[in-house]
């Protein structure tokens, strides 16, 4: 059997060789660590700046990551939308604007009237100012005190009968300026009224003003990127493509400067707003516009029928209940045609499928065929 060894003591720290090279040995390993964690953590901050510097790169416009260019189409899809969206905003417009005249129409005849009703007021006042002065200089004595001092009595009963008589006048006179100054309270109420609807309309007015120029600035901007090719191509391309090829000529059923072939006006009237039509042809776009030098959508209908006699609403969306609904199977040269949903582009029917119209701003007023766009209905004014 082995003998029982004894353990041995571990030394104290500080007591012998051995324990004082064990110490020297953990503070090497100390530093070391502490080393080795510095240049870790300075590796990992040189590896952080080195990804955002990547990132900064990539963010500010890496090839990899650069949007691409559209194409002509998707500019002309985008374009054909601001002008529409446009074309929509300027009805607004249209329609704020003869809201706007209508309220400054009114608010003049109301001034007028006050005018007229405080001279009306300042001449009664004139007049009852004259009677009470005239009895202030008879003394208001009692009438029979007047009767008893009286050489004649009989005069002073006729005399006495005639002021009687202008006592009723005077108070009728004070009735009637009473009545004058309610009349002329509501007067200058109602003036107010219209200086209020006039500012909000004046307000309407440049909001949707802004509108228009923005979306017009928006679609011009993405015009300016195309190439002068792809910019001749989307000018052919518009709206009203086939709208060139409509040149004046004569033949059976044509009118003065129509197309030979073009179907008869159903009447002098709609004949009259059809030739107007064909007579503003290459005449400008110019939004807001109704002639004679340049017109929008709805200027230009408007301007034609009212050549022919009829006065129709400024806005697509009033002239389309402006007349009898006809439709689309049943259409004559000079009914009014209308498109989008929002019913925001109308142009005058001519025959064969055709119309006449005020596309677009950077355009002119041209031919075209109906079925370029959505049909929204139509209506025959006459």
């Amino acid at each position: 059997m082995a003998a029982h060894r004894k353990p041995r003591k571990r030394p104290l720290s500080g007591q012998g060789g051995a324990s004082g090279t064990s110490g020297a040995g953990r503070t090497a390993r100390t530093v070391r660590t502490a080393a080795t964690l510095r240049t870790a953590a300075t590796l990992r901050t040189a590896a952080t700046l080195a990804l955002a510097g990547a990132a900064t790169a990539t963010a500010a416009g890496a090839p990899a990551t650069a949007a691409p260019r559209p194409t002509a189409a998707q500019v002309k899809a985008e374009v054909d939308r601001l002008y529409q969206q446009a074309e929509a905003a300027t009805e607004r417009y249209n329609g704020a604007k003869v809201k706007a005249a209508e309220a400054r129409t009114s608010l003049t005849r109301l001034r007028d009237e006050a005018a007229r009703r405080t001279e009306r007021l300042n001449t009664s006042r004139d007049a009852l100012g004259s009677v009470a002065a005239a009895q202030y200089r008879s003394g208001g004595l009692d009438p029979a005190v007047q009767l008893g001092l009286s050489s004649n009595p009989e005069t002073f009963l006729e005399g006495a009968s005639l002021a009687e008589l202008a006592g009723t006048r005077q108070a009728a006179m004070v009735a009637g300026i009473r009545g004058e100054l309610g009349q002329l309270a509501g007067l200058r109420a109602r003036a107010g009224d219209r200086i209020r609807d006039l500012g909000a309309r004046q307000a309407e007015l440049a909001r949707h003003k802004a509108t228009v120029q923005k979306k017009i600035g928006a679609a011009q901007r993405l015009l300016d990127r195309l190439s002068a090719a792809q910019r001749a191509e989307y000018d052919g391309q518009g709206r009203g493509a086939a709208a060139d090829s409509g040149t004046p000529g004569s033949g059976p059923g044509a009118g003065p400067g129509q197309p030979a072939g073009t179907a008869p006006a159903p009447g002098s009237r709609a004949a009259a707003a059809v030739a107007f039509a064909y007579g503003a042809i290459g005449k400008p776009y110019v939004w807001g516009s109704t002639g004679p030098g340049s017109f929008d959508c709805s200027g230009l209908t408007q301007a034609a029928w009212r050549a022919a006699g009829v006065s129709l609403p400024r806005t697509t969306y009033t002239q389309i209940n402006a007349g009898q609904r006809v439709s689309r199977d049943r259409l004559a040269p000079g009914d009014l045609v209308f498109f989008f949903s929002g019913i925001s582009h109308v142009g005058i029917y001519v025959g064969g499928g055709q119309m006449i119209h005020a596309p677009r701003p950077g355009s002119a007023v041209k031919l075209a065929p109906i079925d370029q766009m959505p049909f929204a209905g139509a209506t025959r004014p006459a």
